[in-house]
């Protein structure tokens, strides 16, 4: 397999970050007013001494500044341009082995106290009901700051500058025949967030995200065929955009739309199975990520988000034997533009890397301080994985996927490779629509484009695909693994999870893959 240290480029990450032992929290505390604005530091420190006189064995605070925009275009015209901000103060207690949390945008000292108080209160009401005591996994405080390495901030490009370069890829598109509509967009994200531990900890992290779009429909023959490309969403820059060239690209994308109204239908029956990566990220998040976080294999996602076939963990790990030996997973917070790129997670915790599944054998879940507890005598480990998040200063931070996945071969095996190694095969590429079961293991999932596969070769275009399994046969049945050259990290800016709900973003890197005797079905066929 791929050394990790070629699969993890964390050199940008460690270079663009300062950590030291922090000193008392007491010791911090800076004027309040900085630049005529408040002091995130100085609000930070004053909610967690105003928690811990309240009555909290513990406590953090962290403070956000969120910008986020988007820029939708279709065929000429702009239809969407939204620009917000926001600014506040969240706070969260532990009191007698139980969380409280309170949050608020009124930034006065006052209305910070309150706010600790209140966090204070609602832990005492918690513990009435606690489940099982909290007890956090030791941490060394650190003192420090990072920032996503980006050469332009995505959100300062003038939204004219962005219209214009939508609009030269719609028209791009609109030149293949056939082709009728265009769409395509941008959203940008800067978060500035500062976090203060009783603990010692005081960080500040500046966070740049954005997420590309761009399909195009095409009608002809009765019939109308859209195609979506995988323009992945990363921890980037501007510049991140413009190397994407999508007014260079957008008619060659648009191609493989009017290409899929002369596409057959495919035949139905047990096929190899060839993914694109540009397809098995997907997969990877809901067959893999999701069922590895360690609160829903705990029961403690089950009234909304669902659980997990990767329990009991005394039954699972070192012992459930998920994929074949060509599958290694790797869970982390440091590939270089990865969306959950970071340096210290919403607890504090340095980011981590560590692997989930070892040659097909599952090995460890993704926790939290809290959590790191309940599985340490299995696994280990007694420190928590980092995995704490929260979408914003309004919300209680939580376990959140990291990036999860597959490492690569260490051979330079291509896509050419698998292909002239299969004598009947379906190949898919980019993410479609998708069904998954509650325990994530019944799947389901389609594609933008498929291609047959005949005697090592690819004889034509096919539609109305998707592909069944169950996880644990899917990936059993993983047989060619591609190299370096094929990996591709992929992943969503949105994935939900928890009540109320909460949006994360997290990637998943993959190579060009097969999988031996997949069901195949015909998903424009009634019956």
């Amino acid at each position: 397999m791929a050394d990790r240290r070629d699969f993890l480029k964390t050199a940008a990450t460690a270079t663009a970050a300062l950590a030291v032992a922090a000193p008392s929290a007491s010791a911090l505390v800076r004027p309040f007013r900085f630049g005529g604005a408040p002091d995130p530091e100085a609000l930070a420190l004053a909610g967690i001494d105003a928690a811990r006189s309240a009555g909290a064995q513990y406590a953090d605070a962290r403070v956000g500044r969120y910008r986020r925009q988007s820029v939708g275009t279709r065929e000429r015209q702009v239809t969407n341009v939204s620009d917000s901000e926001s600014f506040g103060i969240g706070i969260r207690a532990l009191v007698d082995g139980a969380w409280g949390f309170a949050a608020t945008n009124d930034l006065s000292l006052d209305a910070v106290a309150r706010t600790a108080a209140e966090a204070v209160r609602t832990a005492r009401a918690a513990k009435r009901v606690q489940r099982r005591p909290v007890e956090l996994a030791p941490v060394t405080p650190v003192r420090g700051t990072w920032r996503t390495p980006v050469a332009i901030d995505p959100v300062e490009v003038p939204i004219e500058e962005k219209v214009a370069l939508l609009l030269a890829a719609n028209a791009s598109a609109l030149k293949v025949p056939n082709v009728r509509f265009a769409n395509s967009g941008i959203q940008s994200l800067r978060e500035v967030k500062t976090l203060a531990t009783t603990d010692g900890t005081l960080v500040t992290q500046t966070f740049f995200r954005v997420n590309p779009s761009f399909s195009a429909t095409a009608i002809g023959n009765g019939d109308f065929q859209s195609y979506n490309e995988e323009l992945a969403a990363r921890s980037a820059g501007w510049e991140y955009i413009t190397g994407l060239d999508m007014p260079g690209n957008g008619e060659r994308w648009a191609a493989l739309a009017a290409e899929k109204l002369g596409a057959k239908s495919v035949d139905v029956g047990r096929y190899d199975l060839v993914l694109d990566p540009r397809n098995l990220w997907l997969t990877i998040h809901e067959s893999v990520g999701h069922p590895t976080e360690l609160d829903r294999a705990m029961g403690y996602e089950a009234n909304y988000a669902g659980t997990s076939f990767v329990a009991p963990p005394e039954a699972m790990i070192n012992r459930l034997q998920f994929g074949s030996e060509l599958m290694t997973i790797r869970a982390d917070r440091v590939q270089d533009q990865s969306l959950s790129l970071t340096q210290w997670d919403d607890e504090g915790v340095p980011a981590d890397d560590w692997t989930l599944i070892d040659k097909g054998l599952f090995k460890d879940y993704q926790t939290t301080r809290e959590q790191a507890a309940w599985i340490a005598p299995l696994t280990g480990v007694k420190h928590s994985h980092g995995c704490s998040f929260a979408q914003s200063w309004a919300d209680v931070p939580f376990q959140r996927m990291p990036n999860i996945s597959l490492l690569p071969n260490d051979k330079d095996v291509t896509m050419d490779d698998i292909i002239s190694a299969t004598d009947r095969g379906i190949m898919v590429t980019n993410r479609g629509s998708y069904s998954i079961d509650h325990q994530r293991y019944n799947f389901q999932f389609g594609g933008q484009a498929y291609w047959e596969i005949r005697n090592g070769r690819v004889t034509g275009m096919v539609k109305d695909v998707a592909y069944q399994a169950t996880s644990t046969d899917f990936w059993r049945s993983l047989d060619m693994l591609g190299g370096q050259s094929t990996y591709f990290m992929g992943g969503s800016f949105n994935d939900g999870k928890g009540e109320p709900g909460q949006s994360n973003a997290v990637s998943h890197g993959c190579p060009a893959t097969r999988f031996r005797n997949i069901n195949i079905i015909n998903t424009g066929r009634a019956g």
